[in-house]
This record gives C-alpha cells, sequence and structure tokens, in this order.
C-alpha cells in the first residue's frame, strides 16, 4: 500500500512533466488502451467472462471514470500538480456525503461532520493557495485549475459510491478495473481529439511516461488497488492512503519545482485531518469510510 501511494503520488507529476510531448488528456486515453488490453489478456488466461448483468452499473462506473480523468488532464493545464493531487484526494468527503445519503448504515456521525466540515474549511483555504504567478489572469488560471481538480475528487468520489450501490459491489476486481479502462479510452479519445488535445511527439520521454502511466499505473497499481480491497480491512488501506496527497505535493515541489505557497499548505492540512476524522470508527461497529 505504501508502493502504491508513491505511485498514485507521481501520476499527476508524470502527466504534467510529460505535457510538452503529449497532452495529458490524450496520454490517459492510451495509457488507459494499453492497460486494457494487458487486463484482456489477464482475463483471457484466467478464463474471466464479464457478467452481462453488470453492464449497466459497468457504463456507469466507466462514465465517472472518464469524467474523473478528463477533469484532471484539464486541471493540470491550468494548476500545479501539487495542487491537483491535494484536491483530488479529496473524494473520501464525496464518498462519504453520498453514502450518507445512501446507506443508513454509512450514516455520519457528529464527529464525522466536524471532519466534513473541517476539511471543507481547509479546501477554501487552500483555494487561497493559488496565487502563484504574477497577474490577475495567471490567479485566474490557477483557481480554475484548482476548481477543475476538486470537481474531479468529486466524480471520485461519485464513482465509489456507484461502485458500494451497485451490482460491481460483488464483481471481481479485473471486471471493475476493465469498465473503468474501458470507459476512459472510449470517452476521453473523442474528446481529445474535438479539443484539439492531439499533441503526441514521440521520443524516449514520451515511452517512459506512457509506460509508467499505463503499465504501472493504470495496470498493475489500480488491480492491486481493487485486490486489496477484497482482501483487507478498508478502514486500514485508508489511512495509507492519506500518504497519496502528501507525497504527491513532496514530490511535485522536489521534481517540479512547484512553489509551496503557506495558506495551500495549511488548507492541505486541515483537508486531511478532516478526512482522517470522517474516516474514524462510528458506532459500535466500528465502521470507516474510504
Amino acid at each position: 500500500m505504501s508502493i502504491l501511494c508513491v505511485l498514485w503520488g507521481l501520476q499527476q507529476i508524470s502527466l504534467k512533466a510529460a505535457a510538452p510531448v503529449a497532452s495529458p488528456m490524450l496520454m490517459v486515453a492510451v495509457r488507459s488502451l494499453v492497460a486494457l488490453l494487458l487486463l484482456s489478456t489477464l482475463m483471457w488466461q484466467r478464463g474471466d467472462r464479464p457478467d452481462p448483468r453488470h453492464r449497466r452499473a459497468g457504463a456507469l462506473v466507466g462514465s465517472l471514470f472518464a469524467l474523473e480523468f478528463l477533469l484532471v488532464a484539464e486541471a493540470l493545464r491550468f494548476t500545479q500538480a501539487s495542487h491537483v493531487v491535494v484536491f483530488q484526494y479529496t473524494a473520501p468527503l464525496f464518498a462519504a456525503l453520498g453514502l450518507h445519503a445512501r446507506l443508513p448504515a454509512e450514516r455520519l456521525g457528529r464527529l464525522q461532520w466536524v471532519g466534513i466540515a473541517l476539511a471543507f474549511g481547509g479546501i477554501a483555504l487552500a483555494f487561497l493557495g493559488g496565487h502563484a504567478g504574477p497577474g490577475d489572469s495567471a490567479i485566474a488560471r490557477v483557481l480554475l485549475g484548482d476548481a477543475l481538480a476538486l470537481m474531479a475528487g468529486a466524480a471520485w468520489g461519485a464513482t465509489t459510491l456507484a461502485l458500494r450501490c451497485s451490482s460491481l459491489a460483488s464483481a471481481p476486481a479485473t471486471e471493475t478495473l476493465m469498465y473503468q479502462l474501458l470507459g476512459a479510452f472510449v470517452l476521453l479519445l473523442p474528446i481529445a481529439g474535438l479539443s484539439g488535445q492531439w499533441h503526441w511527439q514521440p521520443s524516449p520521454t514520451l515511452w517512459w511516461h506512457l509506460g509508467f502511466q499505463s503499465l504501472v499505473v493504470s495496470f498493475a497499481s489500480f488491480l492491486a488497488w481493487f485486490w486489496l480491497l477484497r482482501h483487507y480491512l478498508a478502514s486500514r488501506l485508508g489511512v495509507f492512503s492519506f500518504l497519496t496527497p502528501v507525497l504527491g505535493v513532496l514530490l511535485s515541489v522536489w521534481l517540479l519545482d512547484e512553489p509551496l505557497e503557506a495558506p495551500f499548505l495549511v488548507g492541505s492540512v486541515l483537508v486531511l485531518a478532516g478526512i482522517g476524522l470522517v474516516n474514524r470508527p462510528t458506532g459500535a461497529t466500528g465502521r470507516r469510510r474510504l
């Protein structure tokens, strides 16, 4: 799980670093295709066949997954990778609110509501830290990117809600991942073409980033994540996943020389603290949320 956190922290950094040779949206579409081909081969070798009863839920989950990375790709055009990783990982907040509304067993307690308030206060403060550039136009671009990244977090939370409340809750990890990769490829590739984000400059840099994004992130890490969710307590995995935005910020500052503004740093700490409270046990069952 610690290794997965490092890889996920590098995900947005890689997309940002590869932007001069490949549009982020096109990179996500192509990496999804490569990972989908690898996954299909694995499923064929195992004899895994998608259950036709899951198609409707799969279409929903695939569309939400595509929406999340559409927003991530757009956010990276306007703001820093460190901002994107923090705002994208607000997903547990949106998932908790959705589960509270849909499942009686997932009702939020007082402590969880305090966490929600604390995290959204941190989000507001982190937005004030987006003033990384001279002039109002630069500030507006960063704020737009931050808003898109926050919407990506909401889309991820909606994906979690769809998985928990549909027939895919009991589906194999490979089938769940298949729908997400298929949705990302089918939807993002034409959107990249229609929006003019078709920049693709073959080079060693491009192939290294594509290999990392497709083989390591989209295939191996996502498959490992779903496998972990089926074999270990979600609460323990959730604690580890808090490392991802922290590592993402540190790696962005180190590898991309991104500035670290004080309001954004303090706001990020509040967001993580709020997510931690939301994921604390509640009630006699000691439930925790991702």
